[in-house]
């Protein structure tokens, strides 16, 4: 079993259109042996276990999403979970120290802020699995995971985001504003890659296009651009948004988990037109408090990782082995637009499709050096 193969109605959440501290612990499982829906047989010790970064359960991106796999898998297994919520940077240690005691079998940490910790825990406990999202557990830079019961959950965003950056210079072609913009929560590769794929399909569209829409918060070629430090929803976050709102675009691509409010905040304050590229989730569901602003989201398939990934656990199919989200396994997608859909530039559905079936079919290569 592979996480690339099983098909889960808990996927069609991230369906494109393109066609495109310890925050609540669970008991450990009561039954000796048991067996879920659809799941082989479970170990009667398996105990799968969640560790969120420092921006919780509720961040409307990769915890929340990674949540909703762990819970999914846990429903499928009829087990429950421990799920630890890291209230700041000092909680990784500490969680992963209290999991490991609990009886977790399978630990997933959310975030490369815990890849340190992750990869202590994982050498101290080898009869432990661990799996990490969006980090490579490759802490001394030698190209391996630091530990070998630790699985990378990683995702080459850049070629979803190059749809998404098409779909950008399209929309502000269109307006004749011809100026779309981004910025970042901290400079690491899983933020920068988003930027590097939003960048290169903008480029495209000019390509294919004659066109002329500029991309201000981000260079590819220098990898400079506009960061806020860090992945809070704060005034620094909202000063940096309005930085790139008031050089005058008309689309933004925040990247970086709950900086999409600050970023929705400054919209909203400067009473423009300006509209919203969400991340990691379909933001314009996953928050519908700005929908009204959300033109397309770049995402990535966390849920159906985190939860294949525990179910190949539990039932001992465990493999290090990294997964990589591609379009092609629909682990990285675009969504649909939403509220915009009608007033899309004529044959832009048709343009998307066709270039993620090239990038698929590898006549196009989105190359950021900040893919996995």
């Amino acid at each position: 079993m592979t996480i690339s193969t099983r098909k889960r109605a808990l996927a069609a959440l991230v369906a494109t259109g393109v066609a495109l501290s310890l925050a609540g612990c669970g008991a450990a499982p009561e039954e000796t042996e048991g067996e879920g829906a659809g799941a082989g047989p479970v170990d009667s010790d398996f105990l799968p276990c969640l560790i969120s970064d420092a921006g919780g359960w509720n961040d409307k991106s990769f915890n929340q999403s990674a949540k909703e796999g762990m819970d999914a898998a846990a429903e499928e297994l009829g087990i429950e979970p421990l799920e630890f919520e890291s209230a700041n940077d000092n909680d990784y240690k500490p969680n992963l120290d209290t999991a490991v005691s609990e009886g977790c079998t399978f630990i997933v940490s959310v975030g490369f802020k815990l890849s340190a910790a992750t990869v202590e825990s994982a050498l101290a406990n080898p009869e432990v699995s661990y799996a990490i999202i969006d980090d490579w557990a490759d802490n001394d830079f030698d190209g391996e995971t630091d530990a070998p019961n630790i699985k990378p959950l990683v995702f080459d965003t850049a070629q979803a985001a190059y749809l998404g950056g098409y779909a950008s210079a399209a929309w502000s072609a269109q307006s004749g504003v011809n100026k779309v913009g981004t910025f970042g929560g901290m400079q690491i590769p899983s933020v920068a890659v988003f930027m590097d794929g939003f960048q290169f399909g903008v480029e495209k569209y000019n390509e294919d296009k004659s066109g002329a829409v500029e991309v201000v918060g981000w260079d590819a070629a220098t990898q400079k651009g506009s960061f806020t430090g860090g992945f809070d929803a704060n005034d620094t976050a909202k000063v940096t948004a309005q930085g790139v709102l008031d050089q005058g675009v008309d689309v933004i691509l925040p990247v970086g988990g709950p900086v999409y409010q600050s970023a929705a905040a400054a919209i909203r304050d400067s009473g423009k037109d300006t509209l919203l590229i969400g991340v990691d989730s379909d933001l314009a569901v996953a928050d519908s408090s700005v929908a009204d602003l959300t033109l397309v989201s770049i995402m990535k398939a966390i849920d159906v990782a985190v939860q294949d990934a525990t179910i190949a656990a539990a039932e001992g199919e465990f493999d290090a082995a990294p997964y990589v989200g591609t379009l092609e396994n629909e682990g990285v997608k675009l969504s649909g637009f939403g509220a915009f859909e009608a007033e899309l530039p004529e044959g832009l559905a048709d343009e998307l499709a066709a270039l993620q079936e090239q990038i698929i079919a590898g006549d196009i290569t989105v190359e950021s050096e900040n893919s996995p």
